[in-house]
Order: C-alpha cells, then structure tokens, then sequence
C-alpha cells in the first residue's frame, strides 16, 4: 500500500488501483479528494472536512463513496444519495478493497468552555490509524500511526506520551500546517529520541510504501 501526504491532515492510500482518501479539509489541496474511490473524514472542523472538496470527489467520480459520522453526513447525504455512510465507535466495513475499523467517539478537549464535538478515527486495512482530532488508542496493534503533532488542542508533552501509549512501529506527522520550519526540527527531535519508536514527516506530495 502506498500513502501520499497531502497538506495538513490529508492522506492518500493506494493499493490495486484503488485510492482511499481520509480528511480533504480546507489546508488541504482543492484536488486532494478527486481520485478517490473511497472518502473518510474524522469530524466536521473545516481543516478537516471541506464540503467543496468532497463535493469535487465525488462528482469526479459517480462510485466514490464516503464514511463519516452524522455531523459531517448531513451535509452531504441529500446531495448524493445512497453514496455518504454514517458510522460510529466500532463499526468496521470494507470498502473498494479497504477494510476499515473506526475508533474513537469525542474531539479532544480544545478549552473545558468550548462544548467537545464528535471525533471518529479510522485504522485502515489494520495496518494506519488516522485518528483525527484526538488521541485514541484503538484497542490493537498499530503499525503506523499518522500523528497529529501540532494544534491547538495539544502540546508536545501529549504527542509523545500518545505515540509511547499506541505504540506503532512507525509514526508519520499530519496536522501540521501550523506548525513552522523553525520549529519542525525541535518537534522531529524530541518525538523521536522520546516517543519510542522510528519517528518521521513527509513534506505533502511525499510518498511511502506501508
């Protein structure tokens, strides 16, 4: 399988000709959802869901499909019938070859006075967690695990005790678009010499074989 990331949250997966794409938000590309047979998103903040770009996705191609939770699905289901699924912690489905298992119910806490939205994250043929705005931990192993590293709901200290909880063999940065150069070499040292595990970051339109 191969990923590409794409700006911020957005990643690309690709295996037999199939192209699954998680969070096309507005950091991300206009294109990043065209391609794609299978579309997720993890919640409804605009860096991560952009109606336009899932909009652009699925006409680009009549048997794209997307799964998100209910707030991100009433959006878009009267649009595309039949074609926009709405699931939730502990649901699994297959989809253009994928297997997907979601995990995960709430966003992380960004201020105790903001009410907390729904947050659901995707582990994706067992092997990539994506886990939105939150630091789940599914309930098994991970291999890779994409990392949000920068945002305004956590600091260093929780990325690395969360990369040290989960455990994968590898952790690959997103949610990073707020995050500077002068600053990416601090981040880049630190998770790596304390997270535990093989630690790095793709510059968007990067590729790598999972």
């Amino acid at each position: 399988m191969k990923l590409t990331k794409k700006s911020h949250a957005c990643v690309r997966l690709e295996k037999d000709g199939r192209t699954l794409v998680i969070d096309p938000g507005t950091f991300s590309e206009e294109d990043a959802a065209v391609g794609a047979d299978v579309l997720l998103v993890t919640h409804e903040h605009a860096d991560h869901f952009n109606e336009d770009r899932l909009r652009a996705g699925l006409e680009a191609n009549p048997a794209a499909e997307i799964w998100t939770l209910r707030s991100v699905a009433e959006k878009l289901s009267a649009a595309f019938p039949g074609r926009v699924h709405t699931v939730g912690h502990g649901d699994t489905f297959a989809a253009a070859g994928f297997d997907v298992q979601v995990h995960g119910e709430l966003h992380a806490v960004i201020h105790p006075d903001i009410p907390r939205i729904t947050n659901i994250g995707f582990l994706v043929d067992g092997t990539v967690f994506h886990p939105g705005d939150a630091l789940t931990v599914p309930e098994q192993p991970v291999d890779t695990l994409m990392l949000p590293v920068m945002a305004p709901w956590n600091k260093i200290s929780e990325v690395i005790e969360y990369v040290r909880e989960v455990k994968p063999r590898r952790a690959i940065d997103i949610h990073d678009a707020l995050l500077t150069d002068l600053a990416r070499p601090i981040y880049d040292s630190q998770i790596g010499a304390l997270g535990g595990t093989d630690h790095g970051r793709l510059t968007p339109g990067d590729s790598t074989e999972l």
